[in-house]
């Protein structure tokens, strides 16, 4: 993947001020519609509070701006999350067969049954499987797991190299269409290979949909810019992921944000809407709580001040030492073997960031050798090399510290 090149041109597009919408309707009123949690909600009232909508690139098919991630813990008896997310419209699920190693699919398919609706949810599911047959296999465990007939959109679950977007994938995607257990086809990306994918995905088509690694640190990056282009050109959806930026709230109090009408979470939402070519933000929200934050940010009318808009730019700026962009071709390019930089700094990120420490333990257990014994020498080079400035040695060693 080429360099993502920083562009102060560009970088103005996001820092220009946004004209207010001719909604009134700020936060406080958002939050003040809301009604506390019933304990189960019947089907009478079932998803009763619209979202603002787009549609998924040109699928004809027009859906919530915010998604539901489900990677994190679901509570398999009765989750709060998933049921107050779907009464205040978020009806979009976005889950895998690797997330909680199946138990993401089997709280949603109790949840599916607890409210009797699966015409009126969107569930997306994606394999780690990177070859034809593995996909096609695939299918039939999400649908088994999640005991649905259906999925409305599948994902190649995180391909780094543009060599797996080959002809059998595509072909892949039109059986599963036919089949009618898929209704659309795509890929995941967690930012390794983002740009070049994007590229194939338009020159190969047959893709419906691209999730990947989108935020406010992003802005300016002109090779990516161009490709998001190309992307919103060819009809292609495209659903960001990781909109938080990926530092610790303790890390973030360096810009200590003000603001009238947002919190800094619901104001990096809306650095990523503003974006037109974004058609949905998928989101983990872990409690109700950031349901009815989330939710609140989606529908208010207003936009990012010019304030507001410098102060997230001064946080991208303050913390870029600490936030990977899993460009991983330019760091891990630059040393001798197999480190993985990139997936080590992200599972550090789970366990500092979202609290995922069990989980983040879990990945890293995974991880070859050479990240636990690391060259010194080799890793300054990958420092050198990183344009984020991390320090990757002292990263690494943390990692080494937390989660071994």
């Amino acid at each position: 993947m080429k360099k993502l090149i920083s562009d102060s041109i560009s970088r103005r597009r996001f820092i220009k001020t946004a004209a207010v919408t001719a909604s009134t309707v700020g936060l406080a009123d958002a939050l003040h519609l809301i009604k506390p949690l019933s304990a189960a909600p019947s089907q009478k009232n079932l998803n009763t509070r619209s979202l603002p909508t787009r549609e998924l690139g040109r699928t004809g098919v027009k859906l919530p701006i915010l998604q539901l991630g489900t990677s994190q813990s679901l509570n398999a008896v009765y989750d709060k999350v998933l049921h107050r997310s779907f009464r205040e419209g978020v009806n979009v699920l976005d889950t895998a067969l690797s997330y909680g190693w199946g138990s993401s699919h089997r709280a949603i398919a109790n949840f599916i049954g607890q409210i009797g609706d699966r015409k009126n949810l969107w569930i997306t599911s994606k394999s780690s499987a990177w070859d034809a047959s593995g996909l096609i296999a695939d299918v039939d465990k999400c649908l088994d797991q999640l005991k649905t007939d259906y999925l409305d959109l599948y994902l190649m679950h995180g391909p780094d190299d543009v060599d797996y977007l080959d002809p059998d994938y595509i072909r892949a995607g039109e059986k599963l269409r036919k089949s009618g257990k898929v209704r659309f086809f795509g890929f995941s990306n967690h930012g390794s290979d983002i740009v070049p994918m994007m590229h194939k995905a338009v020159k190969t088509g047959g893709i419906d949909a691209i999730l990947f690694r989108y935020n406010f640190r992003y802005y300016g990056k002109t090779e990516l810019n161009r490709a998001l282009d190309a992307c919103k050109r060819a009809g292609i959806g495209l659903i960001a992921m990781k909109t938080m930026g990926g530092v610790s709230s303790r890390d973030e109090k360096v810009i200590k944000f003000q603001s009238k009408n947002f919190s800094l979470a619901q104001a990096k939402l809306k650095s990523v809407w503003e974006d037109d070519r974004i058609d949905a933000v998928c989101s983990e929200m872990h409690n109700v709580k950031e349901v009815r934050e989330n939710t609140a940010a989606a529908r208010s009318g207003l936009g990012l001040s010019s304030r507001e808009k410098f102060q997230i730019e001064l946080l991208a700026e303050k913390t870029k030492h600490l936030a990977c962009l899993g460009c991983s071709n330019i760091c891990e390019g630059s040393v001798v073997g197999d480190t993985p930089i990139a997936d080590t700094l992200r599972y550090l990120m789970y366990h500092e960031t979202y609290g995922k420490t069990d989980r983040a333990r879990q990945l890293y257990q995974d991880l070859p050798k050479s990240v636990k014994s690391f060259d010194d020498a080799e890793i300054a080079v990958a420092t050198r090399a990183c344009p984020q400035g991390i320090n990757i040695a002292a990263r690494l060693s943390k990692a080494r510290e937390e989660l071994a």
